[in-house]
């Protein structure tokens, strides 16, 4: 009769080798947490700049880039530091000081951040000071270019109006001076002003762009704006030929011309106008209900109907 192993203490079966798990030290398993711990703490460090893209940001991108600020460019800070182009501004913006050093991202020291009562304060003073330095700076030759880069790509949107057949717009303001009106758009083709289409732009003072910003861009770059001068044959949009006849054949007189062939833009204009009918019939000048003002929207056909004026 065999005997069971558990009754008999201290004894073992022979030839058999029992294995004990090895007893695991407390300071072995703190040296497994922390190797774990700083896998984890490194994963974390090596993920956050990614994550953070905030950080090389500035904050004239940012501004730029935020809803309802698609009109704006992004003015250089070489621009910005050079004070003779800030002359006078100190005086309508508060917290001017403050307001530039957040424009440029300084820091400012601990005894000026103490006499601010509330941040916000100086963030509505940058965006003020920044718009009034963008309207100067739209008006160099670097920020002419790049409000064209823009213009040609359709950011600024398109006239309303039929039959201009969606021309590009500008951004322009009908005042000077902040706090008076609203951003508007301005359409070379029809010399008119229109309200942004979308309520996002209804916040943007109109002071940010001015109003010198459309026209001077007008006699700056004449190759991307229509002609003031209506082409003979209306549904022909292609090219500009006839100028070009009317200026060979009348070369003698162009020393007497009030205005020149070149001081012209070089695009084909829209210059249909709306003409109201009733029952295919045209309405009358003189009735009720008639057409009022429609010499505003008519071009002349040479350049002898302006010399006559």
């Amino acid at each position: 009769m065999t005997s069971n192993p558990r009754e008999r203490d201290g004894a073992s079966l022979p030839g058999i080798v029992y294995a004990y798990p090895k007893p695991i030290e407390e300071d072995e398993e703190e040296e497994d947490e922390d190797v774990k711990f700083g896998e984890f703490e490194d994963e974390y460090e090596s993920e956050s700049p990614s994550e953070s893209g905030t950080e090389s940001l500035t904050w004239i991108s940012w501004f730029c880039s935020l809803p309802g600020h698609e009109y704006f460019a992004e003015v250089g800070e070489d621009f910005i530091e050079d004070d003779f182009n800030l002359t006078g501004l100190n005086a309508l913006v508060p917290f001017y000081k403050e307001a530039l050093e957040m424009i440029l991202d300084v820091e400012p020291p601990e005894e000026d951040s103490l006499k601010i009562p509330d941040v916000s304060i100086v963030e509505s003073s940058a965006e003020l000071l920044y718009g009034l330095i963008h309207q100067r700076y739209i008006l160099t030759r670097h920020g002419m270019q790049q409000m064209v880069d823009k213009y040609e790509a359709g950011h600024f949107g398109y006239c309303p109006r039929v039959f201009c057949h969606s021309h590009p717009v500008l951004p322009c303001g009908r005042s000077d001076l902040p706090g008076l009106d609203t951003v508007k758009l301005f359409c070379p083709n029809c010399i008119d002003n229109y309200s942004p289409p979308s309520s996002r732009f209804h916040g943007v003072d109109g002071a940010f762009f001015g109003t010198t910003f459309p026209h001077l861009l007008y006699q700056c770059y004449r190759d991307l704006f229509p002609s003031i001068i209506a082409p003979k044959n209306n549904t022909d949009a292609s090219t500009l030929q006839y100028q070009e006849q009317e200026a060979e054949e009348d070369a003698d007189k162009t020393a007497h011309r009030t205005i020149q062939p070149d001081q012209l833009g070089k695009r084909i204009p829209y210059s249909r106008i709306y003409t109201p009918k009733i029952y295919g019939f045209k309405v009358s000048e003189y009735a009720k209900t008639g057409p009022r003002m429609k010499w505003i929207r008519m071009r002349p056909s040479s350049l002898e109907e302006i010399d006559k004026v």
